[in-house]
């Protein structure tokens, strides 16, 4: 597979010059730059005087903070500011600032322009791409949202070395899942990549590029996008009980579990082979320990699924492999089935 970007996502070693460049070239009204208090210290010096004049908007972190209540806050900013059509927003950070701040930009008198700039090896490899925009209502994930495109993404490693282990697993998780779904090459590189230490500039752009070939054949998630959901359906379960009970895990280490418990169903539904299933799993327990299912939780998880996004009516849909990089998707998937494979998880 070719490298091929969209003209909106740059890949740089220099985020500094390139919105320089840009800031340069268009011309706005009012600029505002969105932040939390872990990238407004670590992230945001990196800029240097180029926001200066810029308004900075500073939230809490956390998916717990990506809600309505956030929202009406960055509008009354923009309000307050007098902000009109030409202002633009600048997203600095991960999943949480780029999907609410470009839903909070794109609905602020029907839309202005913004750019996201991902910190995390989740948002550059997975929310980096496709437009995907939301926040999270009465505890399901991104219940509310649309899909634009933003203004530009520029994606910069270096911002990479603020984080922390636990963080760069969680973005790892997603490209894990690129190779599973479409590019055995990708997935056999990053089976033997110590993440402690690593170049991350080509892995990178091959997964934006991988999903980016997705994205482009289905913008609007009718068919192929769909393939992207490997390991979501049950992760996005698991993710909402342990944030709604407050021992709230990484995004990537959801994903992880649904990943594991998707290709369990797998084998039942599709004939995906016993050693391809534990291979998969072997890939993914080498990179994240396994984090124990509550027997008192598994009715709420079970209870999550009915307000997953990829539902048809009541019947639950899930990404399943026939094999490795061949996927299939809108496989219907019983509660019984589900918690059968959680079963199967917590067995290790």
């Amino acid at each position: 597979m070719g490298i091929n970007l969209p003209n909106y996502i740059e890949i740089t070693k220099n985020a500094k010059q390139y919105i320089d460049g840009f800031l340069e070239e268009n011309s706005y009204s009012s600029i505002f730059v969105l932040v939390d208090e872990n990238t407004e210290e670590k992230c945001l010096p990196t800029f240097g005087s180029s926001f200066a004049d810029f308004t900075i908007i500073t939230i809490k972190s956390g998916e717990e903070n990506k809600t309505l209540t956030t929202c009406t806050h960055i509008w009354q900013v923009f309000t307050e500011a007098n902000a009109d059509r030409n202002a633009l927003l600048i997203n600095l950070g991960g999943g949480v600032i780029g999907d609410m701040g470009g839903f909070c930009a794109s609905t602020y008198k029907r839309g202005i322009d913004f750019i996201n700039i991902p910190t995390t090896l989740l948002s550059q490899v997975d929310a980096s791409v496709g437009g995907k925009l939301g926040i999270d209502f009465n505890g399901f994930k991104n219940h509310i949202g649309l899909f634009k495109i933003p203004t530009k993404v520029i994606i910069d490693p270096v911002f990479l070395e603020t984080l922390p282990l636990n963080q760069v697993k969680s973005g790892f998780a997603e490209m894990l899942k690129h190779g599973f779904i479409k590019d055995k090459g990708h997935l056999e590189e990053l089976a033997n990549l110590d993440i402690q230490n690593t170049e991350w500039l080509a892995y990178i752009t091959k997964s934006v590029a991988i999903k980016n070939e997705i994205v482009e054949a289905d913008p609007l998630e009718k068919d192929e996008r769909k393939f992207l959901n490997f390991g979501h359906t049950i992760g996005h379960a698991v993710e909402t009980y342990f944030l709604n009970n407050k021992l709230p895990i990484l995004h990537g280490e959801a994903v992880a579990i649904g990943m594991i418990t998707e290709a369990f169903l797998s084998v039942q539904h599709l004939g995906l082979s016993d050693p391809e299933l534990i291979k998969i799993i072997d890939i993914i327990d080498a990179y994240f320990e396994r984090k124990k299912i509550p027997e008192k939780g598994m009715k709420e998880i079970l209870n999550n699924l009915e307000q997953d996004k990829k539902n048809k009516g009541t019947k639950i849909q899930a990404v399943l492999l026939t094999q490795t990089g061949k996927p299939s998707h809108s496989i219907e998937i019983s509660k019984e089935e589900v918690q059968q494979a959680l079963v199967f998880y917590n067995a290790k």
